[in-house]
């Protein structure tokens, strides 16, 4: 018979701790107690007399997860076999080979980047590889998230990959040594004129604050008059990072952040603890609807204290803090614990997770929005995000290039160029000329990349309310006209998107070559949003107007 007395006691234990770190009434205590005991009794009855045989462990698993789901999306259980995903919160390090992978099709996972000088790269894996067993075992039907579970492991240990390499029709072994690998919280910095500099900051994990600020230094020393701080796709981290890097730009003692919570320890104000590194140069830091929590405060921070210009599309509306508390067993909770607010007074917030309607968590309606003022007098709202000084519009990717991608037909080309070509131009000068482009629409000719556009959804609906109401008969022949013109605007349409999908083909060939830095370099000079920033920064009249500064 399976022992039962690990699972059960954990969960004990973790409630327990829950108990310990919360002020609870005495209700509240015969409450947990009464629910421990009642979920231990039903654990030990599935045990002992369920039709099959349970994992106990498995089970309380699900109940932790469901239990903590019902509560908000930030407050989530890690087992012991994820203490790497638990050190990726703080740290940005985990122990593996240095490889993102994704799902190719149905039943294969394919890598789809290699960091640069870890494991994967020294070992001469290359982006297209499809995987095919790990440690001797078959992956296939296996997704990316169980295949990126098996590639992770302690630094030091060796794993062995067996791919199947497209470009050479022939399968390769490689025994890779696993090590601690450092996720960059930039990606890239540099010079995209003479005098703007350029940060692409990608989290808040250990040492941004300080990586920031080298970065800054070293652009600085390279002429840097204006700065773009880029935090699009930049889903936080670390609190008293945000508040580091806001240092570089904002005066001592200056508060940034404040939390509150329902614990006394919870309640904190953050302020600036350096002198302030440069107080006057020109900013502007450009948002997306993905730049969250952490970004939220330094772009809140910034725009509160009228120190730099915000553009792009509102960000994601995270106003939570989280801490991680060890647990028993080598587990851990990542567990909300308070709300910030940034200097203004207002709180980002978009979704109520605490006070739900039926259940629900709702979104707060822009109706219940408050103004607050900056500190040049700005009126600013509390809208569940940072809006934008300058708002940009969200570019979405034709229905051409979404389909090219989804079939991994820009990814398989890409694959193929580099297999076939030893080197490129830079990444920052590197482009698709005519004669590349059109390899690509010959290799992309009778494979499959069909969608159906919305006007193809529109007709299929006007066909079929005209046969309800015995009108087609009539508007058949127009129908058919309709069809056949909106047939060859779609055959068409590899040319009508010529330069969209030539961008992305060329930020993917420049990525193969010269890696994620490489991607962002080839990305730069036809961004829409840094052409506007580097405007911003070349016209300071336009600068000091938008955030009323004398």
């Amino acid at each position: 018979m399976k022992k039962i007395f690990h699972p059960a006691r954990t969960v004990i234990l973790a409630l327990l701790i829950l108990l310990n770190i919360a002020p609870a009434s005495a209700q509240n205590d015969f409450e947990i107690a009464k629910n421990v005991d009642i979920f231990v009794s039903i654990l030990r009855e599935l045990n002992a007399k369920y039709a099959d045989e349970i994992t106990p462990g498995d089970l309380t698993k699900t109940a932790i997860d469901a239990m903590l789901e019902s509560l908000d999306p930030y407050t989530v259980y890690y087992t012991e076999n994820e203490i790497e995903d638990v050190k990726m919160l703080t740290s940005g390090q985990y122990g593996g080979v240095g490889a993102l992978i994704q799902q190719y099709d149905n039943d294969r996972v394919a890598i789809s980047e290699i960091y640069e000088n870890c494991p994967a790269h020294k070992a001469g894996l290359l982006a297209g590889d499809i995987i095919v067993k790990i440690d001797g075992k078959s992956v296939a039907g296996k997704n990316s998230t169980d295949v990126s579970s098996a590639m992770r492991g302690q630094p030091g240990s060796t794993v062995t990959l067996e791919v199947y390499r497209p470009s050479k029709k022939k399968n390769y072994t490689f025994d890779i040594r696993r090590e601690e690998v450092k996720l960059p919280n930039i990606p890239y910095y540099g010079m995209i004129d003479e005098h703007i500099g350029y940060i692409k900051l990608d989290q808040f994990t250990e040492q941004a604050g300080k990586e920031v600020k080298d970065a800054f230094t070293d652009l600085k020393g390279q002429g840097m008059t204006a700065l773009v701080l880029d935090l699009r796709n930049n889903g936080g981290g670390l609190l008293q990072e945000a508040v580091k890097i806001m240092n570089i730009f904002i005066d001592q003692n200056t508060v940034i952040v404040t939390t509150k919570g329902k614990l006394e320890t919870q309640n904190n104000t953050f302020r600036t603890p350096a002198a302030v590194t440069d107080r006057d140069i020109p900013v502007v830091v450009v948002v997306n609807d993905h730049s969250a929590s952490a970004s939220e405060i330094v772009a809140g921070a910034f725009q509160d204290l009228d120190r730099g210009v915000i553009l792009g599309q509102k960000s994601f509306g995270k106003g939570l803090v989280q801490n991680v508390v060890p647990l028993s067993f080598n587990t851990s909770m990542k567990l909300t614990v308070s709300k910030y607010y940034i200097p203004s007074g207002r709180c980002v917030q978009a979704i109520e997770y605490f006070d739900k309607v039926d259940g629900t968590p709702a979104t707060i309606p822009d109706s219940l929005a408050v103004a607050f003022k900056t500190k040049n007098g700005r009126i600013v709202y509390d809208k569940g995000g940072i809006e934008p000084d300058v708002p940009m519009p969200l570019e979405y990717a034709s229905n051409v290039l979404g389909a090219l991608m989804i079939n991994n037909l820009i990814f398989d080309f890409c694959n193929e160029y580099h297999a076939t070509h030893t080197a490129i131009p830079p990444a920052d000068q590197f482009s698709v000329d005519d004669d590349l482009y059109q390899e690509f629409v010959e290799f992309v000719k009778g494979k499959n990349y069909d969608y159906t556009s919305e006007t193809e959804e529109v007709m299929a609906d006007l066909k079929k309310a005209a046969e309800d109401e015995h009108y087609y008969e009539k508007l058949a022949p127009l129908c058919q006209q309709m069809t056949e013109t909106l047939k060859a605007e779609k055959a068409a349409e590899l040319q009508t998107h010529k330069q969209e999908i030539s961008e992305v083909l060329a930020s993917e060939i420049a990525a193969r070559y010269y890696y994620q830095k490489g991607r962002l370099m080839n990305e730069l000079s036809v961004d829409p949003e840094i052409k506007e920033a580097k405007a911003i920064l070349k016209d300071p009249a336009r600068y000091r107007s938008i955030l009323n500064l004398k």
